[in-house]
């Protein structure tokens, strides 16, 4: 009869559990948050290391161009002046028929009260901008206004 009753008490013992599945889980844990960190944190980022490797241009000449009138959306105009800001290693002054008509096409059909926020009208200027470095083949680092007044 003694072993009946041993039996069950032996049964009743808690079993040990093994460590190995949350020490794997730490691990695991530990090389998630290193990853992230490096990612984040220590890896440079691609922009940095390719505006490090490619300096800023020189400046060159100004080319200023004749201030033009555009049509704007409510029966107003925007007389509107450039001048675009050349690279010193550009070949030649640059011819401001191509930056007009970028420009033109960028402000048609605006209205004078959305020109009138600041916001806005660095927004457009940004926008034109790219469009000026793309036709002029980065020739044209900057551009200027130098008139812009709306009617």
């Amino acid at each position: 009869m003694a072993s009946k009753t041993a039996a069950p008490a032996e049964s009743e013992a808690p079993a040990k559990k093994s460590k190995k599945p949350l020490l794997l889980g730490a691990v695991v844990l530990l090389l998630v948050v290193a990853a992230a960190v490096w990612f984040f944190v220590l890896r440079a980022p691609a922009d940095a290391e390719a505006a490090a490797e490619e300096p800023e241009p020189e400046k060159g000449e100004v080319v200023t161009l004749e201030p033009v009138s555009v049509n704007l959306a409510d029966g107003s105009y925007l007389r509107l002046g450039l001048a675009l800001q050349q690279t010193a290693d550009a070949a030649h002054e640059a011819d401001g028929s191509e930056a007009l008509d970028l420009a033109i096409t960028t402000f048609s059909g605006r209205t004078v009260e959305e020109l009138a926020k600041p916001e806005v009208r660095d927004e457009l200027k940004h926008q034109l901008l790219e469009q000026v470095e793309h036709a002029y083949h980065d020739e044209v680092m900057d551009l200027y206004f130098t008139e812009f007044v709306t009617q």
